[in-house]
């Protein structure tokens, strides 16, 4: 029999504790959602994530509530590395989610407003089981690694987090098109990288370089003087307009998916294709400012952003 120390038994209660409140306590901190989880993600988009809202208009009604259940669950995952404070506890979060979505698939979805609106989602659409555990392995690598060595590996993570997403709205649209998801895997990428590049001052503050190391040395970056001065310089703003650059070219490779039909998107794909007006906005910011990622224009919301959405809508490009 082996004994074990009461100040370790004690340790493993506290840890086994800690588990256990990730795994259910965003679903007992929102037991008002459980009676209505269309509402809660809708309510939880609106407020932590305006473009993604904005664009929301876009899909037909019978789409939305499976739209705002899919942008909840992105959002749910993609704050899990800033929500905790040891790795562990963010890999516990995670396997909730990696045993949440077995049970959806099996009609047994937990008590936790997002899960049971991802389930009403998958009840009326084909919605492949493999798209969101796609994102949560890239989510459970970004606990491990904050930062990333090349473009290369920056870009795999953006097509695993980012363009899969897209992937998940092009099916419950229906459209299973590889021009489509063509298309919307450069999307994908080009609005990771402009989502990144807006929040590296945050990033910075925690000690944290989002562009990749190659690019950053490339560029002669002192990533020790941009996170205690947090400022911008010469080397980081050629660094800024290096990754915006690709992302622009990401953005061109999209559209030229489109070049038959005059850079025009199917009307019913529209939807999920205005997720670039966003980035093209945010791409013209930084030129502005001439790629100072400090420069606070960059984290106001431009008013012109719902007319630009609308617009872009109606042309069906982007």
């Amino acid at each position: 029999m082996i004994v074990v120390p009461l100040s370790l038994r004690s340790h493993c209660l506290q840890r086994l504790s800690s588990c256990r409140r990730l795994h259910t306590g965003s679903a007992l901190r929102s037991e008002a959602g459980i009676s209505n989880p269309a509402e809660y993600c809708k309510d939880l988009v609106r407020k932590h994530d305006y473009e993604g809202y904005l664009t929301s208009q876009l899909y037909p009604k019978r789409f939305q509530g499976g739209y705002f259940a899919l942008r909840a669950f992105y959002i749910e995952l993609a704050t899990v590395r800033e929500a905790v404070s040891q790795t562990t506890l963010g890999q516990a979060r995670l396997m909730f989610w990696r045993d949440a979505m077995k049970d959806i698939y099996n009609d047994k979805p937990p008590r936790h407003p997002i899960a049971l609106a991802i389930h009403e989602a998958t009840r009326d659409n084909h919605l492949p089981l493999y798209h969101f555990n796609r994102i949560i392995e890239a989510r459970e690598q970004e606990l491990h690694n904050q930062t990333h060595l090349t473009l290369e590996s920056m870009t795999s993570h953006a097509e695993s987090t980012s363009s899969t997403f897209l992937y998940l709205l092009l099916a419950m649209l229906n459209l299973p098109s590889s021009t489509l998801a063509h298309a919307a895997s450069h999307i994908g990428v080009a609005q990771s990288l402009t989502t990144l590049l807006r929040a590296l001052p945050f990033h910075a503050s925690k000690g944290v370089m989002v562009i990749p190391a190659e690019i950053t040395a490339k560029h002669n970056v002192n990533q020790q003087e941009i996170f205690s001065k947090r400022e911008s310089s010469h080397g980081l703003e050629d660094a800024v307009f290096e990754l915006a650059t690709v992302a622009n070219d990401h953005l061109l490779t999209a559209r030229d998916m489109f070049k038959e039909s005059g850079g025009r998107v199917p009307p019913e794909a529209m939807p999920v294709f205005s997720a670039a007006i966003p980035v093209v906005s945010i791409l013209s910011t930084l030129e502005v400012v001439n790629f100072n990622v400090f420069n606070p224009s960059l984290q106001i919301r431009d008013w012109r952003l719902a007319w630009q959405v609308w617009r872009s809508y109606y042309k069906r490009t982007f």
